[in-house]
């Protein structure tokens, strides 16, 4: 499945309904890398055999494929995403970001058909595991990937074109000298606030405490997105979409309990 490029006809401002303006560069950047600190680190795309397996059979079915800018992760800067199209239908839409191993989205698609799921991630071990989790349980049509940096994802998305975006277990980025790489900063929750709908939510979880602060921190005030529970500061109970992972699970061995928050587009 492959988008295709659209030319922007106002690059200098946002089009209503469409994607998001091109951010100009830091002088001696190339114009075809944007300006986010990357939020992760790239690993070995080594494959089990049943995920090659998956990803070689069925993969067409899942995959959207899009020009790319230099890097493999990127898209190229005038491509729009155009998830009716990519999904063949419309419907109500649910993106998680960082979807590991595909553990959480593959079981939503599975348990909720009439909804739309786009998977982004960058780790192609991640996305296969996905296609495979869904083809082992008979398939799931509701459900797309994307192996791409999540900024340039949103950037490609039409305005007010989401229901739901989830963020869970983000790398927290321990280190002090760090924490401009997390993905959650105020730029982040600007550009994710452009593509939910009015009433749509944003969820989010993290099993490193200093990081559910740090969430809190950046959405703390924003007038666009408010606490879904008014009063709690972000905080809910467990989302009872979001499944037990095996990462979720290793942190509960190693003491660590996860929190969950919740904002809603005003």
């Amino acid at each position: 499945m492959t988008s295709t490029p659209a030319p922007d006809p106002h690059p200098a401002a946002p089009v209503p309904g469409g994607r998001a303006p091109v951010v100009p560069n830091p002088e001696g950047v190339p114009a075809e890398y944007r300006p986010y600190p990357v939020s992760f680190v790239r690993r070995s795309a080594r494959l089990t055999a049943g995920q090659d397996s998956a990803l070689n059979r069925v993969g067409s079915d899942y995959l959207i494929d899009v020009p790319r800018a230099h890097a493999s992760t990127s898209i190229s800067p005038e491509v729009t995403l155009d998830l009716p199209t990519e999904f063949g239908r419309t419907a109500r839409t649910v993106v998680e970001i960082g979807s590991g191993m595909g553990e959480c989205v593959s079981a939503a698609a599975l348990a909720n058909p009439e909804t739309n799921f786009l998977a982004v991630e960058v780790y192609l071990a991640g996305i296969a595991q996905a296609i495979s989790l869904a083809d082992r349980a008979g398939g799931a049509p509701n459900l797309r990937l994307i192996e791409a940096n999540a900024p340039e994802v949103l950037d490609a998305l039409p305005a007010a074109s989401l229901d739901e975006i989830w963020v869970f277990f983000p790398d927290p980025w321990h280190k002090a000298r760090h924490h401009k790489r997390r993905l959650v900063q105020p730029d982040f929750a600007t550009q994710l606030a452009r593509v939910l709908r009015p009433g749509g939510i944003w969820r989010l979880a993290t099993d490193w405490e200093p990081y559910a602060d740090h969430m809190r921190e950046v959405l703390r005030d924003r007038a666009d997105l408010v606490p879904l529970i008014p009063g709690s500061d972000g905080v809910t109970e467990r989302f009872e979409g979001r499944v037990l992972t095996t990462f979720e699970e290793k942190g509960r061995r190693a003491g660590r309990g996860a929190t969950d928050l919740a904002y809603v587009r005003v």
